[in-house]
C-alpha cells in the first residue's frame, strides 16, 4: 500500500511508537518558532531546563505580536528575547521584520522537515510540504531541549481540489468553504492533506492561506505536496537548494476524501462571531462597512497585496471607511515599494501599518462602537478586535478591496472591472538584515540575559492531589476560545508574568472570575471549570492553562476539548475530562461543590472516574484519555515538575 505525504514525513522523524492512527507517537523536531506573546514564557521554561544550547537544526524567535510600545513591559520583554536568543543559539527576527509565519514561510521553511511553533497558525508551513504543528510553549521548549514532540498519530483526510478558481475568488474562499464543510469543532486528531489538479495550479502563497486557516478547523495541521509550484517559490526566494519533491503515492489510502470543485466557488465571508459562520458575500447583502483591515498571517503576501493595489488603483477609499494595510513581512513591504504598488495603495487612501500582527490580535486599530469591520485575518471571535460590540467579518483580499471602495460589503464580481492578473516575480528582493544570528558557542557564555521588572517565573505546581475537592468557579458554553480564557490585545503585555495576567482571566465572560477563584483557593479548595463542546479553540497560548493552574484549578470538565489546549492543561497538571453523558453538563451549576474521590489512584490504575456533585446530591461518570507518559506528567503536577524529579 502506498503512503501519504503525512506518513512519509512522520515515519522519517518518528522516535517513539508506530504510525497507528489514534495512538501516541513521539517525533523528532527539526525547527522551532516562537513569537513574543508566547515566546517569553517558552524561553523562561527552556532556561529552567538548564540546557546550554538549543538542540534543533534551527530555532527562531520572532517579535511580531506585542510591537506597540505602550509602557515598558513589551520593550523589556523584547530585550529579554534578544539576549536569550544570543545566549542559547536562537535566531531572532526583530520587530518590524514581519509576522512569524510569513517570514518563516519566505526564509526558513523546508519541504520534508518538521516545525513546531508556539503559535496555533504554525501549520502555515504545510504549504511548503512541511509537517508544521502548533503547540504550547512548554512543548516547544522541550523540543528546543532535544526532546521529542508527542502527539496523537493522525488520521488523514484528503482534500481533493479539482477545477480552477473563477475570477474574483481566491484561496481565502477555498478555506472558508472548507470551514463551512468541517466547522470549527469535531476535527481533533485529523490532518488535511491536499491533492488533485486544482492543487497543482495554486501558488505557494495561495497554499499558505489555506494551510494557515486549517487551524480554525481544529486539525493537527495541513500538508501540501512539494512540487513545481514549491520549487518556483523557493527559487524566487534564492533557496532552491532547500527544495525537494514530496508527493503522496498514487495508491495512498486516506481516512476520508472530500472533493471540492474550485470552479463552483463564489466569494464567501465568515460572519460574526465564528470562522465557520459562512455565507456567500452576496447573500449577506450590502451592509454598511466602517473599517477594512487587510493583512495578518493569512493574507498579507506580495500576491495578496498586489491584487489589492490593482483593484484600488484609480479609486479612493470610501469616505466612511478606514482602510488598514499591514504587509506580512518587511520583504513584502520592500517588494511592494520596489514594484510601485505601495504608491498605488497610499494614493487610494490606505493607512499603512507595521509588518506585524497588530489588528488581528486586537493590539491596534479597534473599530468604533458597534462598528462593522471586514478583515482578511483568520479569527472573528467576540471582542478579539478590541471592541466588544464590533461585528467582524472574515473576507478575502478581493472582497476587502471592493468593499473599501463602495463602503458596503461587496462581492468583487459586482465592481464591474476585470479581475487583475498578478505575476509573481522570478526573483524577490531579499534583505535578511533584520534577522540576528546567534553568537557562537564560545562567545555566548558571557552574555547576560536582560530581565525587566515585569518578568516573572514559570509557575510551579504541587503534585496531583489524592482527591479533588472544590467548587465550580465558572461554567461556560460551547466553542470557548483561549481568547475567552486569557484576553488578547493590550492585556498580553503581562504574558511573562502569570501572577499579574491571571487577574484578567475570563474577563470577557465574567469579570469576577479572578476574585472568586482566589477566594476558593484561599479556603484550601480546588477550582473546577465546566465547559461545553470544543473547549480551548484558537490560540496555542499556554497561559490559558498555566494561569488556571496558578489559581488552583485541578480539573476542567467539558463536552470536548481542542488538541493544543488539552495538551497544555496536562503539561500544567490539570486533568481534562469529558462528560460520558453530555446531559450531565446540565446537572451542574456555577458554585456547586464537586468531589472526585481517589482521583490520583483512579488515574494510576486507569479506573472509572466518578464526579460527585455534593450540592445537588448526584454523581456521574466522566471519561479521560491519557497515555502512560501523560499520566506521569499529570501526577507529577506538570511537565516541568517531572523534568526536575
Amino acid at each position: 500500500m502506498g503512503k501519504t505525504i503525512t506518513e512519509k514525513i512522520i515515519e522519517a522523524h518518528i522516535v517513539s511508537g508506530r504510525f497507528v492512527p489514534g495512538t501516541e507517537i513521539g517525533i523528532r523536531i527539526d525547527q522551532t518558532l516562537t513569537q513574543d506573546a508566547t515566546g517569553t514564557m517558552a524561553y523562561l521554561e527552556f532556561e529552567s531546563m538548564q540546557v546550554p544550547r538549543v538542540r534543533t537544526d534551527l530555532s527562531i524567535s520572532y517579535i511580531d505580536h506585542n510591537t506597540i510600545q505602550s509602557g515598558f513591559e513589551n520593550s523589556d520583554d523584547h530585550r529579554y528575547l534578544q539576549t536569550v536568543a544570543q545566549k542559547y543559539g536562537i535566531y531572532l527576527s526583530r520587530a518590524g521584520n514581519g509576522i512569524c509565519h510569513q517570514v518563516h514561510f519566505e526564509r526558513f521553511g523546508k519541504p520534508g522537515k518538521t516545525l513546531l511553533g508556539s503559535d496555533s497558525h504554525t501549520p502555515t508551513g504545510g504549504a511548503l510540504g512541511m509537517l508544521a504543528i502548533g503547540a504550547g510553549g512548554l512543548d516547544v521548549a522541550l523540543a528546543m531541549a532535544g526532546e521529542p514532540f508527542y502527539v496523537t498519530c493522525p488520521r488523514i483526510i484528503k482534500i481533493n481540489l479539482t477545477g480552477k478558481l473563477p475570477p474574483s475568488t481566491s484561496a481565502k474562499d477555498i478555506i472558508l468553504k472548507i470551514l463551512e464543510i468541517f466547522t470549527t469543532k469535531g476535527n481533533v486528531g485529523f490532518i488535511f492533506e491536499y491533492g488533485g489538479e486544482g492543487t497543482a495550479v495554486l501558488s505557494a502563497p495561495e497554499r499558505a492561506t489555506i494551510a494557515n486557516m486549517g487551524a480554525e478547523c481544529g486539525v493537527t495541521t495541513s500538508v501540501f505536496p512539494s512540487d513545481e509550484m514549491t520549487r518556483i517559490f523557493l527559487k524566487a526566494q534564492k533557496r532552491l537548494d532547500d527544495w525537494q519533491e514530496i508527493s503522496a503515492d498514487p495508491d495512498a489510502e486516506y481516512d476520508r476524501i472530500v472533493d471540492i470543485d474550485l470552479s463552483h466557488l463564489v466569494p464567501l465571508t465568515a460572519k460574526p462571531h465564528s470562522p465557520d459562520n459562512i455565507s456567500p458575500v452576496r447573500d449577506v447583502g450590502g451592509i454598511r462597512v466602517d473599517q477594512v483591515c487587510i493583512g495578518s498571517c493569512t493574507n498579507s503576501s506580495f500576491k495578496d497585496l498586489v491584487t489589492v493595489a490593482k483593484i484600488l488603483k484609480g479609486n479612493v477609499v470610501h469616505p466612511e471607511v478606514s482602510l488598514i494595510i499591514a504587509p506580512g513581512s518587511r520583504q513584502v513591504l520592500e517588494n511592494l515599494a520596489v514594484e510601485g504598488y505601495l504608491t498605488d495603495l497610499i494614493m487610494a487612501g490606505a493607512r499603512l501599518m507595521e509588518s506585524a500582527c497588530g489588528f488581528c490580535i486586537g493590539n491596534s486599530q479597534s473599530p468604533q462602537t458597534r462598528g462593522v469591520s471586514l478583515r482578511t485575518s483568520n479569527r472573528n471571535y467576540l471582542g478579539r478586535s478590541g471592541t466588544i460590540d464590533a461585528e467582524v467579518y472574515i473576507v478575502s483580499p478581493e472582497t476587502a478591496a471592493a468593499s473599501a471602495i463602495t463602503g458596503r460589503l461587496t462581492d468583487p464580481r459586482d465592481l464591474g472591472m476585470a479581475y487583475p492578473q498578478v505575476n509573481m516575480p522570478d526573483q524577490f528582493h531579499i534583505d535578511d538584515s533584520m534577522i540576528i544570528k546567534p553568537e557562537s558557542t564560545g562567545e555566548s557564555s558571557a552574555i547576560e540575559i536582560f530581565r525587566g521588572p515585569n518578568m516573572g517565573v514559570p509557575p510551579r505546581n504541587d503534585p496531583f492531589p489524592d482527591a479533588i475537592e472544590g467548587e465550580v468557579t465558572i461554567k461556560v458554553g460551547d466553542k470557548i476560545t483561549t481568547d475567552h480564557i486569557v484576553p488578547a490585545g493590550t492585556r498580553m503585555k503581562y504574558r511573562s508574568n502569570i501572577a499579574k495576567y491571571s487577574e484578567y482571566f475570563f474577563e470577557l465572560l465574567d469579570g469576577r472570575f479572578f476574585k472568586r477563584a482566589k477566594k476558593i483557593q484561599d479556603k484550601g479548595k480546588h477550582n473546577i471549570i465546566i465547559a461545553g463542546l470544543s473547549y480551548g479553540q484558537g490560540s496555542s497560548r499556554e497561559h490559558a492553562a498555566a494561569g488556571p493552574m496558578f489559581l488552583g484549578v485541578k480539573a476542567v470538565i467539558a463536552k470536548s476539548f481542542e488538541r493544543i489546549h488539552a495538551a497544555n492543561l496536562i503539561n500544567f497538571g490539570i486533568i481534562p475530562v469529558t462528560f460520558k453523558e453530555e446531559s450531565d453538563y446540565e446537572r451542574i451549576n456555577q458554585g456547586d461543590s464537586l468531589e472526585i474521590p481517589d482521583a490520583r489512584k483512579t488515574i494510576e490504575e486507569n479506573g472509572k472516574m466518578i464526579v460527585k456533585n455534593v450540592s445537588e446530591g448526584v454523581s456521574f461518570e466522566v471519561s479521560y484519555n491519557l497515555s502512560d507518559r501523560q499520566k506521569k506528567i499529570l501526577l507529577a503536577g506538570g511537565a516541568l515538575n517531572l523534568r526536575h524529579i
